[in-house]
């Protein structure tokens, strides 16, 4: 059975379309276009899927305007109608593990069979840059992937889509994909590495779809409808909306806002507007060549200026050009930009990790001469057109693209110490539009459990954090009808700046916010990560510790394991005589310090100053020994955005960052 299923797994994927031959005789003497549709899957079906276990399975697609379509799979078959605007939806019974099955939908028009298809156990990963980065870039990569052959284990990568109204369908349809070495190096490698472990816990076929997006933040994955719930986000929602349902009303509704800030913030804002006009005359402007920061200018204003830079260039096109549609990509921008095209606001970002990638409306390119203007904000670090000349194009529908100058004419504008508010549909820091393309098309697909990898794009706003994660929870739980959906999430790493004094930690604090909402949640668990970080890289490559950590916490939340979730967390600080004492639970044996008998981290404040304190491990306690003073409140332990810490369970899992009160 198992060589069966091996050369099973190997086929190529593709769909087999069935029909009858009185379709075909019919198909052969009406006129085009009168025969019967032939039935297809949503996008999410496909071969090699896997299908989730001992659930209600169910299915839905497209088929002719009231058609009766017969779904089946694993000998079961059921019957669903086919609406008057050709969706179908068909529930089957759930299944045991097993497989390889054929998954097939048939009218009167024909039959759609999808083949190699498992019922097992299915993940739902989501997130940014450290769930998204792939196997190929991950900490062994070369032997892992080699040897990664498994047909029980499949993934399906869901293609970055960004949209201001919800989607039924995904623009990109995934592909699912039997691990092996030809395929895993393109798989998320948090997800693969905790559905490898899973695997071999369980011995039951695996498929863990990834939805993630680089920099986003957690707002954009949360569903409008969720989001208004809260009653911080209308007016963002509401420039989303009306963006969905016109665009260029959307565009200029979007520009009124973001200028009248502008306003309120630059006095010159109003005046240099004047400077986006194509026909504004710019000669005695100076010109530099872009492609760095203008901190590192050799030009000694440009390298001394913080705040407002703006950039002008020129480029010619054809009528051909000018008629077709167009992306205008400048690459990376540091740190704010909003950018104008012959007069017309094409596009703004506040991220200068993404690349610019703006849609220029059709109508606004001219034959002959055009002008971008661009409008960069930077009160930190230096700003500018910081990508090279070869990123910065005009790219065609056809595939074609003009490039722009290298040089570009400048002008410095006001000094300024401001954030520019981010454009509410414009991914990673969009509001609810990555939900509504790549997370709602799913609306109907059973998962096991859902993976959540991100918070990066959100430190700094921790108190936040701690109502929109158990908002995310309770919205994929409604989107996919799983009101106990369990969640596992993967901690903020270690990075940035490590601590020689007490102090503010914006990592620490988001770190807190993602412990209080899983502790809140009794269908949810935590993998701690910060003692494989990285403190000079955002993306540790480490990615199996941490896969692996996530299974441990899905083995209780989501497979009911009488195991410990995780590693040591404290549960309550209280004095004793001159010292404080902090109890731990999940020790799994005891605690432990490595490479000293103290253990380094701890923290004691009183009145909002906090001090390192002297401590010590013995079984589930640590204590701090002289630090209960009278005015001592609270103990907080590696508040560091890059800790350097030593307090390890018995079976060597890292003791929780965490802020007590002193009872």
């Amino acid at each position: 059975m198992k060589s069966q299923r091996d050369k099973h797994c190997a086929r190529p994927a593709r769909r087999t379309l069935l029909v009858g031959l009185g379709a075909l005789a019919f198909a052969a003497s009406a006129p085009s276009g009168a025969s019967e549709q032939v039935p297809t899957f949503a996008a999410i079906f496909g071969d090699h899927a896997v299908l989730q276990r001992d659930q209600p399975i169910e299915t839905w697609g497209k088929a002719q305007p009231g058609a009766s379509v017969t779904v089946r799979l694993g000998g079961e078959t059921v019957q669903a109608k086919a609406d008057s605007g050709g969706k179908w939806r068909a529930r089957l019974p759930g299944l045991s593990a097993g497989g390889p099955f054929s998954l097939s939908a048939s009218t009167g028009g024909g039959t759609t069979t999808l083949n190699d298809i498992l019922v097992g156990d299915v993940f739902l990963c989501g997130g940014q840059s450290n769930m998204e980065l792939a196997m190929a870039n991950a900490t062994n990569a070369p032997m892992d992937v080699t040897y990664s052959a498994n047909p029980q284990i499949r993934f399906a990568n869901i293609a970055r889509e960004t949209s201001p109204v919800l989607q039924e369908e995904f623009r990109t349809a995934p592909q699912w994909q039997v691990a092996g070495p030809q395929t895993t190096g393109q798989a998320s490698a948090v997800c693969y590495h905790m559905a490898r472990s899973l695997h071999r816990q369980y011995k039951v076929p695996v498929g863990f779809v990834n939805a993630s997006w680089g920099g986003s933040a957690i707002q954009s994955w949360i569903s409008g409808a969720s989001m208004r719930k809260l009653g911080t986000y209308q007016q963002a929602l509401d420039v989303v909306d009306a963006y969905g349902a016109d665009t260029a009303a959307g565009m200029r509704a979007e520009e009124e806002r973001q200028e009248a800030w502008w306003a309120s913030v630059d006095p010159g804002a109003r005046v240099q507007l004047a400077w986006v006009n194509p026909e504004f005359d710019d000669s005695a402007w100076p010109g530099m060549e872009a492609g760095g920061r203008w901190s590192e200018s050799s030009i000694r204003e440009v390298s001394r200026h913080r705040g407002v830079v703006w950039f002008r260039a020129t480029v010619e096109l054809t009528a051909q050009q000018a008629d077709a549609g167009a992306q205008l990509l400048l690459g990376q921008i540091a740190t704010a930009d909003t950018t104008w095209v012959n007069g017309v606001r094409v596009g703004a970002s506040i991220n200068w990790w993404s690349g610019r990638d703006y849609p220029v409306p059709k109508g606004v390119l001219k034959p002959g001469k055009n002008v971008i203007a661009v409008r960069v904000l930077d009160d930190d670090n230096g700003g500018g057109l910081v990508s090279p000349a070869d990123q910065r194009a005009l790219r065609f529908a056809d595939g074609s693209s003009i490039a722009l100058p290298s040089r570009w004419k400048y002008q410095l504008g006001s000094r300024l110490k401001a954030t520019q508010p981010p454009t509410p549909w414009e991914p990673p820091t969009s509001v609810t539009t990555l939900y509504n393309g790549m997370i709602a098309p799913m609306q109907g697909f059973r998962f096991k459990l859902a993976a959540w990898y991100q918070g990066e794009a959100n430190a700094g706003a921790a108190q936040e954090y701690r109502t929109l994660l158990p908002l995310l929870f309770a919205d994929w739980r409604r989107t996919f009808a799983q009101p106990e959906l369990p969640f596992v999430v993967a901690q903020l790493t270690a990075f940035g700046s490590v601590a020689t004094t007490p102090g503010y930690s914006a990592w620490a604090e988001l770190r807190e916010a993602q412990s209080v909402s899983v502790r809140n949640d009794p269908h949810a668990g935590l993998a701690v990560t910060f003692d494989f970080g990285d403190r000079s890289d955002i993306h540790p490559g480490q990615k199996a510790i941490v896969g692996a950590r996530l299974a441990r916490a899905a083995r209780v939340v989501a497979y009911g394991e009488k195991i410990t979730p995780g590693g040591p967390q404290a549960v309550s600080a209280s004095r004793s005589g001159k010292d404080i004492v902090v109890r731990f639970t999940d020790t799994n044996g005891g605690l432990r310090t490595y490479s000293s008998d103290t253990a380094i981290g701890f923290e004691v404040c009183a009145n909002k100053v906090c001090k390192y304190a002297h401590a010590t491990a013995k079984g589930d306690t640590v204590t701090l020994h002289g630090a209960a003073t009278g005015s001592a409140s609270k103990v907080r332990y590696a508040w560091a955005d890059a800790p350097f810490i030593n307090l390890f369970s018995a079976d060597d899992l890292p003791a929780n960052g965490f802020e007590l009160e002193v009872k």
